[in-house]
């Protein structure tokens, strides 16, 4: 093949246009995604629904007949060209580091960086280092490293392979708690500082909530995989059609901004969409700092009316977008829009029937808790 043929194909739109029919003995996984080209995209479900091999499949690791994949315009493959995975300019970090053993920390960066020429390197070693706090580690061998230092430096690696597309497949999924809640805020940095755009293969509903702009759900079920759902993290896991509503651990993500701080009750003044939260934490964060909320369905309550004399700080005005049974007979999901920001709140049965909750109905949504992330 040509070196005409194997440089990439011009597209037209921005994002990632990715058409996929995979199929092997036992499982079938067919996609059709249109995400966009910055952020973090989480392919998201329960093992064995095809995550992995779609990330493959984007990777160019492994070729499925009438593929189609465009990055930011450029066409990686369609029915007429495929460019393979080393001329693809992606990084892709796996769940163990895999990093050399024989070198150094400094020595396995500069191998990522020795893959490009200088002028087309897009983060500089001094920055991949400092994103990933590991300028002490620099002399270590990977035997010497935890398992949440060793990610961090293959993470470092491949962001200094000038990738313009960042894939990352379970990179937590080896670690235990601690390691793992060490790790998170890193990534987030990575999101909030790079404008590389990520895919990130994960199972667990927590990181994805962290570190996600865009919600890929996949699942199925006797070896037929399919998209359940993509769109916006956001709205889509305040989607009751989903089984991410269903469990007790349901959960919506608000993204809020710092207002102002009490000092003398510690609670954080919180703007987003809706309105105001106030969340207690023990020192003040600087004005207009962004912020990732977590609000547990199981945390909202609905009444027909503000209710004074409450516990409860945070209280909001919202109409009623959905009402689904639960995972339990005894339970009802709500579907809440605040002002524009998606909410979900899970209650009883009972409390459903008697207050006569309807689709369209205006109600107030009380906030029992917000947790802060990151």
């Amino acid at each position: 093949m040509s070196e005409a043929a194997l440089a990439p194909a011009q597209g037209t739109a921005q994002g990632i246009a990715a058409r996929f029919a995979i199929a092997y003995p036992g499982f079938t996984l067919r996609a059709d995604l249109q995400l966009p080209g910055h952020g973090v995209t989480a392919l998201f479900g329960a093992s064995g629904s095809g995550k992995t091999s779609l990330l493959r499949a984007i990777a160019g690791l492994e070729r499925h007949a009438g593929g189609y994949l465009a990055v930011n315009g450029e066409v990686w493959q369609d029915a007429r060209h495929f460019v393979p995975t080393h001329r693809r300019p992606l990084g892709y970090v796996f769940q163990e580091a895999s990093l050399f053993a024989h070198l150094d920390v400094a020595r396995n960066l500069d191998y990522g960086l020795r893959r490009i020429p200088a002028a087309a390197r897009r983060v500089p070693r001094t920055q991949a280092i400092d994103l990933l706090g590991i300028g002490h580690l620099l002399q270590r061998r990977p035997d010497t490293l935890s398992g949440g230092e060793r990610q961090r430096v293959a993470i470092a690696r491949a962001l200094l392979t000038a990738p313009q597309l960042l894939l990352m497949d379970e990179p937590l999924a080896a670690l235990d708690a601690q390691r793992k809640a060490e790790i998170l805020p890193y990534l987030a940095r990575l999101r909030a500082e790079l404008d590389i755009p990520v895919l990130y293969v994960s199972h667990a509903l927590d990181e994805v909530i962290q570190l996600a702009d865009h919600l890929v759900f996949l699942g199925g079920e006797k070896g037929a995989g399919q998209v359940l759902a993509s769109g916006p993290i956001g709205a889509t896991l305040a989607r009751i059609d989903l089984p991410t509503a269903q469990s007790a651990s349901a959960a919506v993500l608000i993204e809020a901004t710092v207002q102002g701080y009490d000092s003398a009750y510690e609670l954080l003044r919180l703007g987003f969409a809706g309105g105001e939260l106030l969340a207690p934490h023990p020192a003040p964060l600087a004005p207009g700092a962004p912020l990732r909320l977590q609000v547990q369905a199981r945390d909202v309550s609905v009444a027909l009316a503000p209710a004074p004399g409450s516990s409860i700080l945070n209280r909001l005005p919202a109409t009623i977008t959905g009402i689904s049974s639960a995972d339990t007979p005894a339970h009802m999901l709500v579907s809440l829009d605040a002002g524009g920001t998606p909410l979900l709140a899970r209650i009883t049965r009972f409390s459903c029937d008697q207050l006569h909750l309807t689709v369209g109905m205006p109600v107030w949504a009380q906030i029992k808790a917000v947790a802060l992330l990151g």
